[in-house]
Order: C-alpha cells, then sequence, then structure tokens
C-alpha cells in the first residue's frame, strides 16, 4: 500500500508555540489553520510512495549526514497561488540548503519525481488562504536543528502527519516513531 512521505523538519516544544502564537496572530478569514500537531518545514516531499521507495528512501536518509544549524524564521507572507499563509526564513542557512541538497542526492536512485524549483524553506500555517503581504517577523523564531524526519499524511481528523523515522543530522541515531 502506497504512502505520501516527505522528509521534514520537525519543530520542538517552544518552536511549535511561538509558531501557533504567529498563526494565532494572522488576520481574520486567514483561511483553513494547519494543525499546531501538523506544523513542520518541509525539506523533500516524496509523494506516494511503494514500500520499496519508502525503503530505499530510508535507507538514502540514514546516510545524509550534516552540521546541526540554527534556522531563524524571521519572515510571513503567502503563495498566492497556491493560497497558502507561511512563516519563512528569508534566507537559507548554508547547512540547510547543504542538507536539501544531500537529501535530493541521495534519493536518485529511488524512483521519486521530486520538485525542481528552488527551495524556499517554510513552515504552512494555513491553507485556502487569502493574498497576505510579506513582512518581518519580529521577534524571529530561532529553531535549533539537529535533526530530521521522515513523515507520511494519514486520513482522519488532525494532526494529520505522523513521523515514521528520525535521524540525527550527526548520523548517531536513528529512531524510529509511530507518532509525532
Amino acid at each position: 500500500m502506497a504512502e505520501r512521505l516527505f522528509l521534514a523538519l520537525w519543530p520542538g516544544a517552544a518552536q511549535r508555540l511561538a509558531l501557533a502564537r504567529v498563526q494565532g496572530a494572522l488576520p481574520p478569514r486567514a483561511g483553513r489553520p494547519t494543525h499546531p500537531e501538523d506544523i513542520h518545514l518541509t525539506l523533500v516531499f516524496l509523494g506516494l510512495a511503494s514500500p520499496e521507495q519508502r525503503h530505499c528512501a530510508e535507507m538514502a536518509a540514514g546516510r545524509v549526514r550534516g552540521r546541526p544549524f540554527e534556522l531563524i524564521l524571521d519572515r510571513v507572507g503567502s503563495f498566492p497561488r497556491a493560497r497558502v499563509l507561511w512563516c519563512g526564513a528569508a534566507v537559507a542557512p548554508p547547512p540547510l540548503a547543504d542538507l536539501v541538497l544531500a537529501l535530493r542526492s541521495e534519493l536518485a536512485g529511488c524512483g521519486f519525481v521530486l520538485d525542481d524549483r528552488p527551495y524556499r524553506p517554510h513552515a504552512t500555517l494555513a491553507r485556502k488562504a487569502p493574498a497576505l503581504e510579506a513582512r518581518a517577523l519580529d521577534p524571529p523564531i530561532r529553531w535549533p536543528v539537529d535533526a530530521f524526519v521522515l513523515a507520511c499524511g494519514q486520513e482522519g481528523p488532525p494532526p494529520r502527519y505522523r513521523i515514521l523515522r528520525r535521524w540525527s543530522l550527526d548520523g548517531t541515531c536513528a529512531i524510529t516513531s509511530s507518532a509525532s
């Protein structure tokens, strides 16, 4: 049975709370809010995956190493065509860009059709939303990053995303999880 998979950064409790505060400060009628437990920052969207592709993705992700870094979410805005409100980084720190490139490279042999648009780090705050002029977020959200996850979407009431596996950037641990 195929699953909808993605690799992502999953916020810690403090970052999740800060993102929920930003979400709560959005204008009234700002679309359908993302459930706070579902807020994340996608690194690579994989889409529908067979069990074999999932296994390949897990092996590929397990080979990726990186340096821990701090992500600074300092902007709020929208993707008008997609009708998405987001919180993001004006500039992707080099270790984040390196992580995305390394994941894409390792996943090349797994049979996924990966998005080739430039990477724009953001966390989706709401969908089906009217356009919002981009603005600075003050204070910015500081997000220490030392791991990434493989997650999947699931049917039913929110939260709709479930963490399947977590990897430390230094490669010292790979934790399998059934809940986020």
